[in-house]
């Protein structure tokens, strides 16, 4: 029998917003001195806010600061206070647990102690979110501890037929971008084996890599978010050098509807020229 959750959603539309790797410092400092990441964050706030639709939420994958330093946590709350929709964040290697739990102390869905990892479940919409804390002190890639699995495998079996999603900031693959793979996510095969057992589960939604990127995973799709503000150089070469780019900033909004599953698209953040009809009133423009 389908559980409540399954039932709600059976009559949803529900869309998600992504955005990941804020890389938000304090006292107005810019990133590697070239980015303006509170100014791309607040464009892209407004963004989100001006939508239509408008998003029902956001999800932030990972990199919420720079350093994980109080100060830029500080920074942080009030930015997306602004947001008019909830917002629910996991850790990315540039964060540190204490210091963001203390700052986003009223979400209730976080754990409250630093001790362990930061996972979490929200039961609320009508798509069940699981956020993940791939994070591992000390090291810039990504790895779920042997209980958290357990801990994973557990939470999937309990609603076999609720549509899930899953959200952590490291990319569970090889992404071919050479900077990017050298500290790669240690037991990808271990979590991809929890997910192969649960078919409800829609997508794992990730960050870290600055990219738009997608890739078949134990039977579901994972999809990497674009960064809010700098993007990491298209470069596949084995050896590619650790380089940036102000392309485009971008973010994910992945649609729900129970009756066609969960489309992703790719947003461009920012203003362009257009929209241009593509018929006047005589018919197609030439």
């Amino acid at each position: 029998m389908p559980d409540a959750i399954t039932c709600q959603a059976a009559g949803s539309s529900f869309l998600i917003a992504q955005i990941s790797d804020l890389h938000l410092k304090a006292h107005g400092k810019l990133s590697y001195g070239v980015v303006d990441t509170l100014a791309a964050l607040r464009r892209a706030v407004e963004q989100l806010n001006a939508s239509q639709p408008r998003p029902d939420i956001v999800v932030v994958s990972g990199d919420l600061v720079d350093f994980g330093q109080p100060e830029e946590y500080a920074v942080l709350r009030p930015e997306l206070e602004r947001l008019h929709m909830p917002y629910y964040l996991v850790p990315g290697n540039h964060d540190e647990r204490a210091h963001l739990l203390a700052a986003f102390a009223d979400h209730d869905y976080l754990p409250s102690s630093p001790q362990a990892p930061l996972d979490w479940v929200v039961e609320t919409h009508p798509l069940r979110l699981i956020g993940l804390d791939s994070t591992a002190p000390g090291r810039h890639g990504g790895q779920l501890e042997d209980g958290q699995l357990r801990w994973l495998d557990a939470q999937l079996a309990a609603r076999p037929h609720t549509p899930t999603v899953l959200i952590l900031h490291h990319p569970p693959f090889v992404s071919g971008i050479g900077h990017m793979d050298r500290e790669p996510f240690l037991n990808a095969a271990a979590l991809q084996a929890v997910i192969a057992g649960h078919a409800q589960v829609e997508r794992l939604l990730c960050g870290h890599l600055h990219r738009p990127m997608q890739r078949r995973f134990a039977g579901s799709l994972c999809c990497v978010c674009p960064g809010v503000s700098h993007q990491i150089v298209l470069d596949l070469r084995s050896d590619a050098p650790a380089h940036f780019n102000l392309e485009p900033p971008g973010y994910l909004l992945h649609h729900w509807q129970a009756e066609h599953g969960l489309v992703t698209h790719t947003a461009v953040l920012g203003q362009y020229p257009g929209p241009y009809p593509f018929y006047d009133g005589n018919g197609l423009i030439d």
